[in-house]
């Protein structure tokens, strides 16, 4: 199978691609600079050039695949509103180039929006700023195979800069270790490798689903990733107010507990990598 990925240099898309590639796929990767280009085409992807604001170069790219894996988000929280609607027209264009036959698209999106505990048939709330998962379903009531892999919000390993990272900068820079109230809200997690074979096994298998999650461990307190996060930094550990967070306090005190169970049954996946807190507590310094 020939198939078209954005992001495919980011922490995701390049274990994504890696994968297919793995798995004997082919794969044409998005990159945007010539650092970007050297580092893709050293996979074995072949290499197109394009940002993800050049509509046309997507449908290009789209038209002349197999199937398109959608990875690609920036992730700059200052304008996020703006990414959200970028990201909106990047897959609406890719889904117009595959409209009219039954060539896939998986797009990703997380678990912002969901109540604790949603399984893969749940929908987030209208309110969530990220319109990924809309845009898809949009595509598929046209007729588009278009589904939505929802990602815990650490997709972790050695190397992840996502939301984790982010977490033990505030610890370095606040001296403490904090939780919000009494720190029972729940993440979830799942290693780099563990994700990226969701995304292979989801179009082997057809895209039958309109969601997926992959989603390893279902609830990590919150709590218990301060109290890990402050024994390795050897800081105290206690609980704060939102005010302590600042802009992050709204991902600090979500509770993003989910069900993978009927991802796990449909797929046959079965995550192999280390759980959040092992992982956690092999790579921070």
């Amino acid at each position: 199978m020939h198939v078209f990925v954005t992001g495919a240099t980011g922490w995701v898309g390049s274990a994504v691609v890696q994968e297919l590639i793995g798995a004997g796929h082919q794969v044409t990767g998005l990159a945007r600079s010539d650092e970007k280009t050297a580092a893709l085409a050293a996979t074995g992807a072949k290499v197109f050039r394009a940002t993800l604001g050049d509509l046309d170069a997507l449908r290009k790219a789209a038209s002349t695949a197999d199937a398109v894996i959608h990875t690609a988000f920036d992730h700059d929280f200052s304008r996020f509103a703006e990414n959200a609607e970028q990201d909106r027209r990047a897959i609406e264009a890719l889904g117009s180039a595959l409209e009219g036959s039954n060539r896939p698209l998986l797009v990703t999106s997380g678990l912002s929006g969901l109540k604790r505990g949603a399984t893969e048939a749940d929908r987030p709330s209208p309110a969530s700023p990220r319109k990924s998962e809309a845009a898809a379903r949009a595509l598929a009531e046209r007729g588009v195979r278009a589904a939505t892999v929802r990602l815990a919000p650490s997709v972790h390993g050695p190397g992840d800069h996502g939301f984790i990272p982010i977490v033990i900068r505030l610890a370095r820079e606040k001296g403490l270790s904090a939780y919000l109230g009494e720190g029972r809200n729940c993440w979830s997690g799942v290693h780099r490798s563990d994700a990226a074979r969701v995304y292979r096994l989801a179009l082997e298998q057809g895209v039958t689903e309109p969601i997926y999650h992959a989603v390893a461990d279902e609830a990590v307190p919150f709590k218990a990733i301060a109290e890990l996060i402050g024994r390795r930094l050897g800081l105290p550990v206690a609980s704060r107010e939102r005010e302590h967070f600042g802009w992050f306090a709204g991902m600090a005190g979500a509770d993003m507990a989910v069900s993978a169970a009927r991802t796990r049954a449909l797929l046959g996946w079965k995550p192999n990598g280390p759980d959040l807190l092992t992982d956690l507590d092999r790579y921070i310094i």
